[in-house]
């Protein structure tokens, strides 16, 4: 017996109290030995990477020695181990400089969460009642590997299914390559509030399939297109950072800022001039900029380059998007068009203005091996591809015969209306990887739960936030609490249980090994040229939390195929779903401050923290114009229903004059199924009312689609850190 499964059994008194074996004479607490040598009291920083967002940014951990509740070989005991305590942004890190956001802060509750899943689980109930019992990692492995032997041996490995949220880096890279050995399609990453559309029209203005890095810290004029850039979109550390240094970090220069949104972000909030502009028109409010920027020869048409090239009529001066037609179709005065627009020649409009790859502008950082596997953004996946799984099964159950599902939860991040958990309860074995119940693991008939993130090697190759090239990487910071494995792990081991194929396609015995094959591949491309350089590499960027390139920043990006080359692209109205006169009122979702998408709130820091702007607490809420509430009969705090041709929702009002009239704006995270003590059964969730719509070039789902009813039901309850809100500057603005 090795020191590692050595255990002692002791009476620990001073702990049972916490145990749920206390006072069972049956259970004896189990003291198991240390697995460790650490210091009493004194505090180690290790490197970590933040996952809760895909921003990627750099952690530091602030690990000491602690008892800790934990699972060794399926047995409950406490043991004195190193713990994390707190985390910081990395000072090093390129993206976010020291800094971090309350969602990365709060990264270090999924360690500790009293829910999180600690061994394998094999369903023993009926499919959805979360009824499972505890087995063997060797049973858990042996029962996929069986399953995925069978689809083998019955020459139908394509009905094997990887569902996954957006990745990047070794996860992706691993994920593919494990598909490819074995016959099966490609994943289907599920993302709800997905970058496709933007990746896409990047890809036909710049030739580039990327989400963009915008250096605001040197800009002079800023106009943003319902982008929450300081709240939840892109990376919100790394924007806010460098929006302080526009705002205030140059003497005598503070850049102007405009937002043009329906419904008013923390971003918008702390914008000099924001645009309420009807759901749907922000393209049309960008054309008729352009277009009073060419009609007064402030800058040539041919300053669009190719971007401009696309569109119908720039040539001719975008004549179809006068003031006044942009006033029509917006809401937004024709006067104020026509200030903002001269405004913006004196400062900047991407490719009109010739700001793209200028100082102040708009970048593409520098991928670290452009073309090669998990560098390379998810341009062509997303939600759309859920719903096609779905439909795939619904019209043929035999196609799909097992299904994985990695960091990701479709049945949440997916309308009604796709059915897809219709469809998955159709599928006869599904794998999931996850740390906790939520909606789509507890239909799994397997669970095998990964590790915490600070318990597992982290890599990460960030998309923007920074224009230097970028490679994160993170040892684990402490040893696995529960008796869980890394899902990385856990592939390498089926991969190597099943042979064949897979031999060559993932020669690696651990995760590590295989991160230290990418950083190998990274020295080598950074000049190294012998293995001396390469161990001192892959040892300085585990020190460091990663390598990036110092110096001089290189910004590029990886160029694409000339996508979209000789077409044009005319102005469409915006398609809605419900009629206007039965449905009057455009719901408009937003990521939440707190829960983001959703995957965030069984963290009870997450719940507790008011958010930004109304000051809610442990809860949903609506936000409704004041005039609209008014002419309803709507209160603060009224329970009101809301309606869609596809489904309905209960959620308490909270009125707000940032938001138009014939808007209603809903934060997403909350109406949990199942998803832990602290979000299940708590608010309700827009994404289940939202028309199964699509936005046509890309697919993906169009989540600002959907109109809907509103009615009073009862007297409600909201509650409110601050009390809500006192001022109401835009409460008589015009529209």
């Amino acid at each position: 017996m090795d020191r590692r499964h050595f255990i002692k059994v002791t009476a620990v008194t001073g702990a049972s109290a916490a145990l749920a074996s206390c006072g069972n004479p049956e259970h004896q607490i189990i003291r198991f030995m240390p697995e460790e040598s650490l210091v009493p009291g004194v505090a180690v920083w290790k490197p970590g990477l933040c996952t809760l967002c895909p921003a990627g940014c750099g952690l530091i951990v602030r690990v000491m020695e602690g008892d800790a509740e934990i699972v060794r070989g399926g047995r409950p005991g406490v043991i004195r181990m190193g713990l994390a305590k707190k985390l910081e942004g990395n000072p090093a890190h390129p993206v976010n400089r020291g800094r971090l956001c309350p969602r990365g802060q709060a990264g270090v509750q999924i360690v500790y969460h009293p829910d999180r899943l600690r061994q394998p689980l094999k369903r023993s109930g009926p499919r959805g009642s979360g009824e499972f019992r505890q087995i063997s990692w060797g049973a858990a492995l042996e029962e996929l590997t069986s399953r995925l032997r069978e689809l083998g041996s019955n020459g139908t490995p394509q009905s094997l299914r990887f569902l996954t949220g957006p990745l990047r880096g070794g996860r992706r890279e691993l994920i593919d390559r494990f598909l490819a050995a074995y016959g099966a399609p490609p994943r289907i990453a599920v993302e709800l509030f997905t970058d496709d559309v933007l990746r896409r029209a990047n890809a036909l203005s710049f030739g580039i399939a990327q989400v963009p890095s915008f250096d605001l810290a040197r800009s002079r004029q800023v106009v943003s297109f319902s982008a929450d850039f300081l709240g939840t979109w892109n990376s919100p550390v790394a924007q806010n950072l460098a929006y302080g240094e526009m705002r205030q970090g140059r003497p005598n220069e503070r850049a102007r800022f405009v937002q043009v949104e329906p419904r008013m972000s923390q971003t918008g909030a702390n914008a000099d001039e924001w645009l309420p502009a009807r759901p749907g028109s922000d393209g049309v409010v960008a054309l008729g900029l352009a277009h009073v920027i060419l009609d007064e020869r402030l800058r040539p048409a041919s300053a669009g380059g190719r971007a401009g090239a696309l569109i119908e009529g720039w040539d001719d001066g975008l004549p179809h998007y006068a003031p006044e037609i942009v006033q029509e179709h917006t809401g937004l005065p024709a006067a104020r068009v026509v200030r903002l627009a001269r405004q913006l020649a004196t400062g900047a409009l991407n490719a009109l203005l010739g700001s793209v790859g200028q100082p102040g502008g708009l970048f593409f950082s520098e991928q670290p091996e452009p073309g090669a596997p998990g560098a390379a953004p998810d341009a062509s996946a997303g939600v759309r591809r859920v719903r096609a799984l779905a439909e795939e099964i619904v019209s043929s159950p035999a196609s799909v015969q097992a299904l994985l599902v990695y960091d990701a939860n479709p049945i949440y991040a997916s309308p009604a209306a796709w059915r897809v958990r219709q469809a998955l309860e159709q599928v006869p074995f599904i794998a999931s990887f996850g740390s906790f119940l939520d909606e789509t693991s507890v239909l799994a008939d397997l669970i095998l739960p990964d590790h915490a993130p600070l318990e597992a090697w982290l890599d990460d190759l960030p998309e923007s936030g920074t224009t230097q090239l970028a490679a994160g990487l993170a040892p684990p910071a402490v040893r696995p609490l529960h008796d869980t494995r890394a899902t990385a792990d856990v592939l390498l081991d089926v991969a190597h249980r099943l042979g064949g194929s897979f031999d060559g396609a993932l020669p690696w015995q651990t995760f590590e090994e295989m991160l230290r094959a990418r950083f190998d591949r990274l020295a080598n491309a950074q000049g190294a040229t012998s293995d001396a350089d390469r161990d001192e590499f892959w040892k300085q960027a585990q020190a460091r939390g990663g390598w990036w390139r110092e110096g001089p920043a290189r910004p590029s990006g990886a160029p694409v195929a000339r996508a979209g080359a000789g077409r044009r692209f005319a102005y469409e109205p915006p398609r809605f779903d419900g009629d206007s006169t039965e449905y009057p009122f455009h719901l408009l979702p937003f990521a939440s401050q707190t829960f983001f998408d959703g995957s965030l709130a069984h963290l009870p820091w997450m719940q507790e923290i008011p958010d930004v702007l109304s000051s809610v607490m442990w809860g949903s809420w609506v936000e409704i114009n004041p005039r609209t509430a008014e002419r309803l009969g709507i209160g603060q705090g009224d329970l009101v229903e809301l309606v869609s041709r596809h489904g309905r929702v209960e959620v308490p009002a909270l009125i707000s004059p940032g938001v138009a009239p014939d808007v209603v704006a809903m934060p997403v995270g909350q109406g949990h199924a199942h998803f832990t003590r602290y979000a299940s059964g708590r608010g309700a969730s827009p994404v289940s009312m939202l028309a199964p719509m699509v936005e046509p070039e890309t697919g993906t789902l169009a989540w600002a689609a959907t109109r809907v009813l509103v009615r009073h039901v009862a007297a409600g309850r909201l509650v409110l850190f601050a009390g809500g809100l006192r001022e109401r500057p835009y409460e008589h603005e015009p529209r």
